[in-house]
C-alpha cells in the first residue's frame, strides 16, 4: 500500500477535535440515493456531443455500478492507480466514484497533457489503468497513448471514452447486462476504503523540474469541504456550476464532491466559454460557482455588455489568482452576488476564505480568513511570527493538509510541528486574514494554471542557440500573469518567438505551458553566487 508520512502524525488529534470523521464519498452516494433517488444529481454539458447529460442519483449510482465492476474485471482493486485525462464529463464523475468503490486511487490528468508531461506521469504513478476520450478539441488522444505505452509497463489497459468495441467504454465500463446486485455489494463491502487510506493523487508543479503527486485521503478532502461548505451556507438546495477543470483541486473538490456531499446538483462546463457559462447559470438556476479570477472577469464584462441578470446566482468563490481589488467591486454590484476570495493549494484545498457576510474592506483587500480545522502564520527567516501587516512566508498546517507527496517524503516541507511551507509570501492583519503578497517558489500562476518553469527552462536549454534562460511571469490584467522567456544567446546565434514556440511544440510540450513572451538580452541579473535574480527580471518587464 502507499506510504502517507502526514497521516499517522495528526491522527489521534484530528479524530479527537472531529474533523476526521471517516467518511467516503460514496457513503454520501448511498445516502442520497436512498433518500432522494430521483433528484437530479448531474448536468454535464459536453461541446464534443453537442448535449447534456442529465442523471438522477439512482442513475448515477448504476453507471458507478457498473464502472466500478468494468474495472474490477481489468485487474483493479485496493490501491491500484486509475488515470483519468478527460474533460468535465460525466465520465469523470462515475470513474472516481467508482474507483473509490474498489479502494483505488483516482489520478486526474488536465486535459491538455500531451507526451512529455504524461510520459513521467503515468510512470512515476506505475497506472493500471489510463481513461482518455477518443478526441477531444480535435487532438487525437488514443494514438498519443499508442506512442507512450511501450514506455509504460505498469499501464495494462487504455479504455477510450466514446469508441465503443474491446478497449471502449460502453463494453468495458458501462454494458446493458443484468448487474448481480448482490455480489457487487460484496466485492464492494471487501474493497472499501477507510477515511485513511490514499483516494486522489494529483500531479502540482514544482521548483524541483518535475512534478509532485500530492496525495489526498478522504478523511482530508472532506475535513476541508465541510467547514467550506458550513460558511458559504451551501446546502442540498444549492445548484453547483463547475467550468473548472475536475484535473485541478478546484474543479475535483467543489464540483465533483462537494455536491455529492451535500446531496446537491452539479452542473459541468467542459469548455470555458463565456458565452455558454452565462447560459447555464441562468438556465440550471446555478447558485453557486468557484473558478479563477479570469472566468470571474469575462462573465462580469459579459453581463455587463449584455445586461445579464443572474438572480439565482448567490456565491461566486474566486481562488487560484489574486483578484484585482476592483474586480470584486465591480462584479458583485453587477452580479448582484456575493464574491468570496479564497486562497489554497493542491496540498490542502481552501483554507483561507472571506465570508458573504465579511465587510466590504476585507472582500476587496484579502484573501480570507483560515477554514476552521486548519491554521496559518506569517514568519521570518528564523520561523518567527512577524507582526501583523509585516510580509513574511506564510505556513499552514490541519485537517486538510495532505498526505505527502508519492514517493518523495523529502519534498513534504513540513516541520515536526506540524506547518507546510506554502512557498507564499503573505501578510496577516490583526484580524488574522491574509493577503497574498508574492511566491518565494518559482511557479508563474497564469490564469489559475502552474506553469512549471523550471521543467520548460530545462527544456530551452537543450536549443542550440540558447545560452542562459530565466522564465518569469509578467503581469496581465486577464489572466494575473502571463510567461515571458528571457534569453541570453550563445554567440552569433538568433532566435525567434516562432522559433521558440516551435522547439518546444517538437519537444511535445502542453501548448499552454509555453512563454507567451521573448526578450532577447545580453546578460541576467545575477548574486555574487551567481544565481539568477528573478525579481530584478520581474521587476524589469512589469
Amino acid at each position: 500500500m502507499h506510504d502517507l508520512p502526514l497521516i499517522a502524525p495528526r491522527r489521534d488529534t484530528m479524530r479527537k477535535l472531529g474533523h476526521w470523521r471517516d467518511e467516503t464519498v460514496t457513503d454520501f452516494l448511498d445516502r442520497f440515493v436512498a433518500a432522494c433517488p430521483d433528484k437530479t444529481a448531474l448536468i454535464a454539458y459536453s461541446s464534443e456531443r453537442g448535449n447534456a447529460a442529465r442523471l438522477t442519483y439512482a442513475q448515477l449510482n448504476e453507471k458507478v455500478t457498473r464502472a466500478a465492476l468494468g474495472l474490477a474485471r481489468l485487474g483493479v482493486g485496493k490501491g491500484d492507480v486509475v488515470a483519468m485525462q478527460l474533460p468535465n464529463w460525466w465520465e469523470y464523475v462515475v470513474l472516481h466514484l467508482a474507483a473509490v468503490r474498489l479502494g483505488a486511487v483516482t489520478n486526474p490528468l488536465m486535459i491538455i497533457f500531451r507526451q512529455h508531461e504524461l510520459r513521467f506521469m503515468l510512470r512515476f504513478s506505475q497506472a493500471k489503468v489510463m481513461v482518455i476520450p477518443k478526441s477531444f478539441r480535435g487532438f487525437d488522444f488514443p494514438a498519443m497513448l499508442d506512442e507512450l505505452r511501450p514506455e509504460l509497463p505498469d499501464l495494462a489497459q487504455v479504455v477510450v471514452v466514446g469508441e465503443d468495441g474491446p478497449d471502449g467504454w460502453d463494453s468495458t465500463l458501462g454494458g446493458t447486462a443484468p448487474v448481480d446486485q448482490d455480489a457487487a455489494a460484496r466485492l464492494f463491502a471487501a474493497n472499501k476504503p477507510s477515511g485513511d487510506d490514499l483516494i486522489q493523487l494529483l500531479y502540482t508543479s514544482g521548483t524541483t523540474g518535475e512534478p509532485k503527486g500530492v496525495m489526498h485521503t478522504s478523511n482530508t478532502i472532506f475535513s476541508n469541504l465541510h467547514p467550506f461548505a458550513d460558511r458559504l451556507g451551501l446546502g442540498a438546495g444549492d445548484v453547483i456550476h463547475m467550468p473548472s477543470p475536475m484535473a485541478h483541486q478546484l474543479g475535483f473538490m467543489y464540483g465533483l464532491i462537494l455536491p455529492v456531499m451535500l446531496g446537491a446538483t452539479a452542473v459541468l462546463q467542459d469548455i470555458f466559454e463565456v458565452t455558454e457559462m452565462a447560459r447555464q447559470l441562468t438556465e440550471e438556476r446555478a447558485s453557486f460557482t468557484m473558478a479563477a479570477t479570469p472566468f470571474l472577469n469575462d462573465l462580469t464584462e459579459y453581463a455587463i455588455a449584455k445586461s445579464l441578470a443572474t438572480p439565482d446566482l448567490r456565491i461566486f468563490v474566486s481562488a487560484g489568482a489574486p483578484i484585482p481589488r476592483a474586480l470584486v467591486t465591480r462584479a458583485s454590484e453587477t452580479l448582484g452576488s456575493a464574491i468570496v476570495s479564497a486562497w489554497g493549494m493542491s496540498e490542502n484545498g481552501a483554507v483561507t476564505t472571506t465570508s458573504p457576510s465579511d465587510p466590504v474592506d476585507k472582500i476587496t483587500n484579502t484573501d480570507g480568513h483560515c477554514l476552521p480545522g486548519m491554521e496559518v502564520r506569517v514568519v521570518d527567516e528564523t520561523d518567527q511570527p512577524v507582526p501583523a501587516g509585516t510580509a513574511g512566508r506564510l505556513q499552514v498546517r490541519g485537517c486538510s493538509n495532505f498526505a505527502g507527496y508519492l514517493r518523495r517524503p523529502e519534498l513534504n516541507t513540513v516541520d515536526p510541528d506540524g506547518w507546510f511551507e506554502t512557498g507564499d509570501i503573505a501578510r496577516m492583519d490583526e484580524d488574522g486574514y491574509i493577503r497574498i503578497a508574492g511566491r518565494s517558489k518559482d511557479i508563474i500562476i497564469r490564469g489559475g494554471e502552474n506553469i512549471p518553469v523550471v521543467e520548460i527552462e530545462n527544456l530551452l536549454f537543450k536549443h542550440p542557440s540558447i545560452a542562459v534562460v530565466a522564465i518569469v511571469g509578467v503581469s496581465d490584467p486577464r489572466l494575473g500573469e502571463r510567461a515571458c522567456a528571457v534569453v541570453v544567446l550563445k554567440q552569433g546565434a538568433s532566435l525567434s518567438f516562432e522559433d521558440m514556440s516551435a522547439f518546444l511544440l517538437e519537444q511535445q510540450v502542453a501548448k499552454q505551458y509555453i512563454p507567451e513572451q521573448l526578450r532577447i538580452v545580453d546578460d541576467l541579473p545575477r548574486t555574487p553566487t551567481g544565481k539568477i535574480q528573478k525579481f530584478r527580471l520581474r521587476e524589469w518587464l512589469n
